[in-house]
């Protein structure tokens, strides 16, 4: 397994050069006078934690796994300490409510830190990941009770918290669930309570030894529920009921029924939950559980994109180290190194041709996540402004593309890095097969980058007439007026144009065809995504460039860093972005070429 390193250096550049966050915090209350001593100190001790603790447990935790012995389930060595110091540092709480202790940072802090901690080991990152996902949801929804009684707990990381959502027989379609909540009276508190009945699935964090109660936060029916996804309601659900003096109290009928013997993220427990008339109370309105669980789901589907990201990465520093190490044949144009028998791999075209696609997906996604986390700053913060809601607006169009697009190149640079080491990559001793495992299973859950294509193009661009898309392509068209005369990058500015005017385009195009056949935006949708992440990265290579030939012009010492990233932004614009040309091709084909086929043609 690679030795995690922390990108500092270019984490670095993403915050404070080019989205200069510091400008951006002044402008929210919670966050003034945030500077970057403040925020370079906080992010190097996280990456000593990460580099030194999480690390060196992603090869043990997968090897070990997650163990179930009637219904408690233990993580594997290590994971409980780590745990332990992880929140004791206060690293799980970074942009929780101070009100009910959290830190009251930014969340786009709280982005940064999900990126190494996802890098060093993602099984480990599920744990606090899911936690995140519960106290958003809670903040948001929860009486102010519930979140007196529950948010500083799980700020502490004394309690941690889970998502409810899948059954055998419903994943994406919740509509179907079918576990039932029935009216139970009243707690000592006089909050009203039900007692819930059903099964859940591929519950991460579901149980475990790291924390002295589990926080559910479960889908289920009143007995006066509506069918479909209108009559979902969402309720909390502890491992253990709470007394009045907020202890734990008697353990609730809520218990794992197995753990899921995975592909990947071994040391992560996947867990199959079981109620029983568990004790519950209702968070929100009744009927209304969905919208609840959606403020949750948002959140961990940006964090999703980011652990595709963080795979990425880690493949990313594994083939490049073993590229500069390992030695086979001389170059084509002479020997590099002719005082060794063979050049190192590095000298060899497909080799950079993989290590640049791996280098340029994990720095388009650094930047792209960390946007959205500045996004997440202003539409959480500064909620009924103007920038507000125009921060929210974008990161609804976004977060598919985050979750779907990073997933999705995380894998292929997952892949690459396997391709680098050759058969060495194969075998399990360098460890880079168990970050296709691990990796693999972030395009599928937190609804599947299929799911994610429809959501993008049906509802935040097609359903909106492309309101939410002229937002963005509106900036993009700022910023590329702005530079109209920088002939520095104007080789990026000029394609950077044409692939907007395309976007918009092909937008037109998919509607008029949908309008009279509803497939044709679903055989379209996928490749939507995938075109929209390359132009979306697109933006980000041209802002990156131009802030590292401004550097470079400024007589910056770091040549070889900025250098580095205006070779990577034009090796991304010739060599990546370019599959926009097929992608355009099969999404303008016709629906036809997909649902033609009867379905007793599909046989074996």
């Amino acid at each position: 397994m690679p030795q995690y390193r922390a990108p500092l250096r270019d984490i670095q550049f993403v915050m404070h050069e080019l989205l200069e966050v510091e400008k951006h915090y002044d402008k929210l209350e919670n966050s003034k006078g945030l500077g970057r001593e403040t925020i370079d100190a906080m992010l190097g001790e996280l990456a000593k934690f990460t580099e030194t603790v999480l690390s060196p447990l992603n090869r043990t935790g997968d090897e070990e796994g997650c163990t179930l012995k009637g219904v408690e389930v233990t993580t594997p060595k290590g994971f409980k300490e780590a745990y332990k110091t992880y929140c004791e540092s206060g690293y799980n709480a970074i942009a929780s409510d101070s009100d009910y202790g959290g830190q009251g940072l930014p969340p786009s802090l709280g982005i940064v830190a999900s990126e190494m901690v996802g890098s060093a080991n993602t099984s480990f990152a599920m744990y606090p990941g899911l936690t995140m996902g519960a106290i958003t949801a809670l903040q948001a929804h929860g009486t102010e009770e519930q979140k007196k009684t529950y948010l500083p707990k799980m700020n502490s990381g004394v309690w941690s918290g889970t998502m409810c959502l899948t059954e055998p027989h419903c994943g994406t379609d919740l509509g179907l669930l079918r576990t039932k909540a029935e009216p139970a009276g009243q707690s000592e508190n006089g909050e009203r309570k039900y007692k819930l009945t059903g099964e859940k699935i591929f519950i991460s964090a579901g149980e475990h030894d790291l924390t002295e109660n589990i926080v559910h936060l479960v889908l289920a029916r009143l007995p006066d529920a509506p069918a479909g996804t209108r009559g979902i309601s969402l309720f909390l659900v502890p491992k253990f009921l709470v007394k009045p003096d907020g202890s734990v109290g008697e353990r609730n009928t809520v218990k794992c029924g197995a753990i899921e013997h995975k592909m990947g993220i071994k040391a992560s427990a996947t867990c199959v939950m079981v109620f029983e008339d568990a004790i519950g109370y209702l968070i929100g309105e009744p009927h209304k559980g969905l919208k609840c669980m959606f403020t949750m789901m948002n959140v961990a589907r940006i964090g999703t994109g980011m652990q595709g990201m963080s795979q990425g990465e880690l493949a990313y520093q594994g083939a490049l180290t073993y590229a500069k190490e390992r030695l086979q044949m001389r170059s084509l144009t002479g020997p590099k190194f002719p005082d060794k028998p063979a050049d190192p791999i590095i000298v060899h075209p497909d080799v950079r041709r993989m290590l640049l696609t791996q280098k340029a997906f994990a720095e388009g996604s650094r930047a792209m996540a960390y946007y959205c986390g500045v996004l997440a700053d202003f539409s959480r913060w500064v909620p009924g402004t103007e920038e507000g809601k125009r921060a929210e607006e974008l990161l609804e169009l976004l977060t598919p593309i985050c979750k779907g697009f990073m997933t999705d190149t995380g894998s292929e640079s997952c892949n690459l890095g396997v391709q680098v080491y050759g058969g060495h990559g194969y075998i399990r001793e360098h460890g880079m097969e168990q970050l296709i495992r691990d990796g693999r299973v972030l395009q599928i859950y937190e609804g599947a980058n299929g799911i994610q294509a429809l959501d993008l193009l049906g509802r935040k661009v097609l359903a909106t007439g492309g309101a939410r898309l002229n937002i963005f392509t509106d900036e993009i068209e700022s910023f590329c007026k702005a530079n109209e005369g920088n002939a520095a990058i104007a080789d990026l500015i000029a394609p950077l144009r044409l692939h907007v005017l395309e976007w918009h385009q092909l937008v037109q195009d998919i509607l008029h065809k949908a309008i009279k056949n509803p497939d044709e935006a679903g055989a379209a949708s996928y490749d939507f995504l995938s075109y929209s992440g390359y132009v979306c990265y697109a933006y980000f290579f041209a802002r990156m460039a131009a802030v590292a030939h401004a550097a470079l012009a400024g007589g910056s010492s770091e040549k070889a860093f900025y250098e580095g990233k205006l070779t990577t932004a034009r090796f991304y614009f010739k060599r990546i972005l370019p599959r926009t040309r097929s992608l355009k091709e099969t999404m303008l084909s016709n629906a036809e070429d997909v649902m033609g086929m009867p379905v007793e043609s599909f046989v074996f």
